[in-house]
């Protein structure tokens, strides 16, 4: 018996749009986090962690305009992994 299966052409863009920035947001706040720790461990100069500052808040502020063009809330990139609980 063949499946097929039936997908809405919103729904799909929709959803690969909510993992990709999913990944994005995923690998935004572990970039956060390095440079927390680098920064209170001293391994930082006072122009690098300016540097990275811009950086993460520009990435921040393109996160919330993707997150508006396709609809989505920050939360709804928080997927549920069932037993293991949120993502993020």
């Amino acid at each position: 018996m063949t499946r097929r299966v039936e997908l809405d052409r919103d729904t799909a863009e929709r959803d690969l749009a909510r993992l990709v920035l999913t990944v994005v947001e995923l690998l935004r706040q572990l970039m956060e986090r390095q440079a927390l720790r680098r920064a209170e461990a001293g391994d930082l100069t006072e122009e690098q962690e300016e540097r990275i500052g811009q950086t993460l808040m520009a990435l921040a502020r393109h996160m919330e305009e993707l997150c508006a063009l396709h609809g989505l809330r920050p939360e709804d990139l928080n997927l549920d992994l069932g037993p293991l609980g949120t993502l993020l």
